[in-house]
Order: C-alpha cells, then sequence, then structure tokens
C-alpha cells in the first residue's frame, strides 16, 4: 500500500499528479494531527508514506550531524562533507517537500476551526475520530506479517501505556517559557511519528495544547520558531532509534504500535467528563454511531484509494505500437 514507488529513487522528481497527491496526504495527516487523541503518525501508515517520512528523517539527520562534525573536524572535513550529501542524497525531498506543505496548510485551516468545534460538539467530534482509529488498527496489524507470543505482548503493553498515557491531564500554561515550548515541542514531535500517539494529546497533557493552537492561530513567530526549533531536536534525537527498530525489530515495532493505537481510543470515548473521566453513553447516541460509521467508511475509502493508486504506479508502462 505504498504510496509512492521505494524504486524511484531520492533523486528523482515525481510528476505533478504525485505532488499533488503527496500535498493531499499531508493535508490529511496535518488535519488529524491537531486533534488530541489522534496520531498523524496513524494517518501516515494508512496514507503509505510512514516508512518514506521516517527513513527520509533518519537520512536528514545523519547529513545534519556529518555537516556539523565537519565545522569543528578540519582533519576530515572533505569526508565528513562527502557523508553529509550521501545521506542528503537519500532524503525523498520530491515526497516530503509536498507533504509538509500539505500539513501546513491543514494546520493553519484547521486550528482555526477544529477548536470552536471540539468546544461545541466533544461527542460527536470524538465519535468520528474513534472511528477512524479503529479502521486504521488493522494496517499497521497486517504488516506485523506472523503474530506470535513476543508480538501479542508487544500489543498488550503498547496498549497498557497508551491507556494510561490518555488518562493523564495537564494544567494549562496560560504564558510558557522558551525552554518549555521547545521541551515540548520535542516531546510531541516524537508522539507525532508514533502511529496511536498523538503529538496534540501530549501537548494536553503537558498543559501546552491551548497556548500551541493559540499562537498559531494568531500567528505568533517567535513561539512558532522555539516550538520548531525544540522539535527538531526531539526528532533527531529520536528518529534514528525508531528507524533502527523499524529494520531490525520490524515486527515487535508493528505490533507495538498496534496495541498504541488500540490503547489510545480511550482518549476518543465519545462521552467524558471535564477532567478526562470516562463517562457512560448520554446524549447523541444516535449520532454518535453514524459518526463512528462514517469515520470507518473514511478510513477504508483512504485504503482503497491508496491501493489503486500504488497499483497504478507499478503498472509497466505502455509499449509504444508503430
Amino acid at each position: 500500500m505504498s504510496a509512492e514507488n521505494p524504486a524511484d529513487g531520492a533523486r528523482r522528481r515525481p510528476s505533478p499528479v504525485a505532488a499533488a497527491l503527496n500535498v493531499g496526504r499531508g493535508a490529511v495527516i496535518g488535519a488529524v494531527e491537531i486533534v488530541p487523541g489522534v496520531s498523524g503518525g496513524t494517518m501516515a501508515l494508512v496514507l503509505g508514506v510512514y516508512e518514506t517520512i521516517i527513513d527520509s528523517a533518519g537520512s536528514l539527520v545523519r547529513a545534519a550531524v556529518a555537516g556539523a562534525r565537519s565545522l569543528v573536524a578540519r582533519d576530515r572535513r572533505a569526508e565528513l562533507r562527502a557523508d553529509a550529501r550521501e545521506h542528503a542524497s537519500h532524503v525523498r525531498w520530491g515526497v516530503l517537500i509536498p507533504l509538509g506543505i500539505g500539513m501546513l496548510i491543514a494546520i493553519v485551516a484547521v486550528s482555526a476551526t477544529l477548536a470552536p468545534l471540539l468546544e461545541e460538539h466533544p461527542v460527536e467530534t470524538r465519535a468520528l475520530f474513534a472511528g477512524l482509529i479503529v479502521a486504521s488498527i488493522s494496517v499497521p496489524a497486517r504488516m506485523v506479517g506472523r503474530w506470535g507470543t513476543s508480538e501479542v505482548v508487544a500489543v498488550v503493553a503498547g496498549a497498557a501505556a497508551a491507556f494510561w498515557l490518555t488518562s493523564l491531564t495537564g494544567t494549562p500554561h496560560d504564558d510558557p517559557a522558551p525552554w518549555m515550548i521547545a521541551g515540548s515541542a520535542s516531546i510531541a514531535i516524537c508522539a507525532l511519528v508514533l502511529p496511536g500517539v498523538s503529538g496534540s494529546f501530549m501537548l494536553l497533557v503537558l498543559g501546552m495544547y491551548g497556548a500551541t493552537l493559540e499562537a498559531v492561530n494568531e500567528r505568533d513567530l517567535a513561539y512558532l520558531a522555539t516550538f520548531a526549533l525544540g522539535a527538531i531536536v526531539g526528532l533527531a534525537l529520536f528518529v534514528t532509534g525508531l528507524q533502527w527498530l523499524l529494520a531490525h525489530r520490524r515486527s515487535l515495532t508493528l505490533a507495538a504500535m498496534t496495541g498504541l493505537m488500540v490503547g489510545s481510543l480511550r482518549a476518543l470515548w465519545p462521552w467524558q467528563g471535564e477532567d478526562g473521566t470516562l463517562e457512560p453513553p448520554g446524549e447523541s447516541v444516535g449520532a454518535v454511531i453514524v459518526l463512528f460509521v462514517v469515520g470507518i467508511a473514511a478510513v477504508l475509502a483512504l485504503v482503497m484509494i491508496e491501493r489503486a493508486v500504488a497499483a497504478r504506479a507499478e503498472e509497466p508502462a505502455a509499449t509504444p505500437t508503430a
């Protein structure tokens, strides 16, 4: 269900259609990442671009490290700069840039509309996104391949960790210090690349969600620059380890991701108290069921579209006839 052909290589320029599709994929990832409890990593898995993002981020981190070392190691400067260029050549810029553009557009657009929607219709909104996650669980579960005892344990552990994490709430910080902004960003970005763990929910746990959403809506460039710096540092420290796990402990890692997605459903139970405590079904049961099914159908439609796009991309070019 890959959204792009790995054989294309890092240097191949994508077609305008492929670039437009990746902008759309980025918009979906950015839109859901705004919602506390919904992971952008989950949508990246569904849309077939997750491992491309992780691999490219890992290459970019290694290129940056080699470039930084070349500034201080004069005797190896040429060698390290060559290493930096080599790592940078493996970054799928033709995929990452359109994804980033789509994410940025969606974050700016959705931030202005999501806050009142969550405030006025929290039950219905959570039901819709719960449907999205339930349908998405099958994606990493199928990628595990052969299930054994270790994979089952990883699922249970991941589910328990996510369930506990989503039960936490933090005291909101109205005027956070720069170190708090950067620190929370470094943690949230790690959650962003883990399916089942919501970066927005991590900000909520840390008490930084409201301040960050306000900074996006008000275009607070100082806040956003500090946040971006913290996110870059956090990503650099985290993504290399995740890339290693996917390469050497793939089935266990995907099983743990499946568990994280299962446990994260706690945050999307429609009926919750103001402090996040779970409550029995109450108002709008009919609307909840309908929106839950709509969420499932939306993900299934995305999966079918991605499969069709991938199948078409893998078709051999037609041989011209005389």
